[in-house]
């Protein structure tokens, strides 16, 4: 396996009013959203015929999703081939959360931090995530 993460997937954080939020980005900072945020569209360095996408999410300040992790943020990092990767993770005594789920638009799976960070790793079909987007900022 020669790559494990392969871009930045996304950045959620938690806030007290989310569509307050998500109005105020846009309203400030131009980021076009929906009611789960937006996704920045990039192309691929290596193959730039083809989109890639970053997603930003605001949560409701009392979502258990960021769980068993106190924390206000979780980080979402683009991997490739995510059952090899677990594998590997779990052979180097990382504490992977959960199963892998499958979706159409990709392959999920949570691990912990030494810190207690709680991260998502996805192995993105931008081909099927892009058919669900409603807000895509350029």
């Amino acid at each position: 396996m020669t790559k494990r993460v392969t871009a930045l997937g996304g950045i959620f954080f938690k806030c007290q009013n989310p569509v307050l939020i998500r109005e105020w980005y846009s309203k400030h900072l131009g980021i076009n959203t929906d009611d789960h945020g937006t996704s920045f569209e990039w192309r691929k360095s290596d193959q730039p015929e083809e989109k890639g996408f970053t997603v930003w999410s605001p949560f409701k300040a009392d979502t258990t999703y960021f769980d068993p992790s106190p924390k206000e943020f979780m980080i979402n990092f683009r991997v490739e081939n995510l059952e090899q990767l677990v594998t590997l993770l779990k052979g180097e005594g990382v504490n992977v959360l959960d199963e892998i789920e499958t979706f159409d638009y990709g392959k999920f799976v949570h691990i912990m931090d030494p810190e207690g960070n709680k991260i998502e790793l996805w192995e993105a079909r931008d081909l099927e995530f892009e058919k669900m987007l409603a807000a895509i900022t350029k």
